[in-house]
C-alpha cells in the first residue's frame, strides 16, 4: 500500500445520529486511551494478545505511537482510533498488510463496553476495509476471531463476511494458545457497493 494512504480521516455517521470517526492515535490521546483501557480491562481480558514465552510488554504511549507511524509508512500496517463524536470510544487496525500476489489485510477491533451494541464495530469495519480496498487496492480483508467471542461472531455476520474454518491454536490470547475462526472477504464479493454498501441494505431490527 501507498505510504500516502497513511494518516487519513475516515467517517460516517451511526443509525442513531452520532459521528463515526477513523484516525490516527495523536499524542492528546493518551489519558483516554489509558482510561479507557483501564475501565475495560475485564472486558478486553480475554481477548487480547499475550507473549508465549511470558514476559509481558510494556509498551509506553510515545513507544506506541513510534511504532504505528513506523509500520504505517513502511506501508504494512493502518492503525486508526476510533471516536464517537471526537470521544476516544476503541481502536482498529488493519495488520499485515501484503501486497504483490497476495493483497491481503487482517483486521482487529476493540470498543469499550459502554459503547457496544450502537453498531460501532461493524460500522468501522466497514469503512477501514472499505478504504482499504478502494484507495489501497488490496484484494482480500481477513478477521480472525475467537470462537468464544460472540460480540466480534456478530460483526463478521452482519457484514456478510464468509467463514473459511478453524485455526486451532493459531494466537496466544489470555495466557495460551487459543483456537480461531478464520473469515474473509474479497474485493469480488464485497462489489461496487463496498461493505457500507452491505450494512445499509441489512434489515435491522425494530426499535423497542
Amino acid at each position: 500500500m501507498s505510504k500516502r494512504l497513511w494518516p487519513v480521516e475516515l467517517g460516517a455517521d451511526l443509525p442513531d445520529g452520532a459521528r463515526l470517526g477513523l484516525r490516527a492515535l495523536a499524542r492528546g490521546d493518551e489519558h483516554a486511551l489509558v482510561w479507557l483501557r483501564a475501565r475495560n480491562a475485564d472486558w478486553l481480558g480475554p481477548w487480547e494478545p499475550t507473549s508465549p514465552d511470558d514476559a509481558p510488554r510494556t509498551v509506553s504511549f510515545a513507544s506506541l505511537l513510534r511504532e504505528q507511524r513506523t509500520s504505517a509508512r513502511a506501508g504494512t500496517h493502518l492503525p486508526f482510533a476510533l471516536t464517537l463524536d471526537a470521544k476516544l470510544v476503541g481502536q482498529l487496525n488493519l495488520s499485515n498488510i501484503t501486497g504483490g500476489a497476495l493483497r491481503s489485510c487482517t483486521v482487529g477491533y476493540w470498543v469499550g463496553r459502554q459503547y457496544a451494541g450502537r453498531g460501532v464495530a461493524p460500522l468501522a469495519v466497514a469503512v477501514a476495509a472499505d478504504y482499504a480496498l478502494r484507495a489501497g487496492g488490496l484484494h482480500r480483508i481477513e478477521i480472525n476471531i475467537r470462537p468464544e467471542n460472540t460480540a466480534s461472531l456478530a460483526v463478521v455476520r452482519k457484514l456478510g463476511f464468509r467463514a473459511e474454518g478453524l485455526r486451532q491454536r493459531y494466537l496466544h490470547i489470555d495466557g495460551a494458545w487459543r483456537d480461531h475462526l478464520s473469515f474473509a472477504l474479497t474485493a469480488e464479493e464485497v462489489g461496487p457497493g463496498g461493505l457500507r454498501g452491505r450494512l445499509e441494505a441489512a434489515p435491522r431490527p425494530p426499535s423497542s
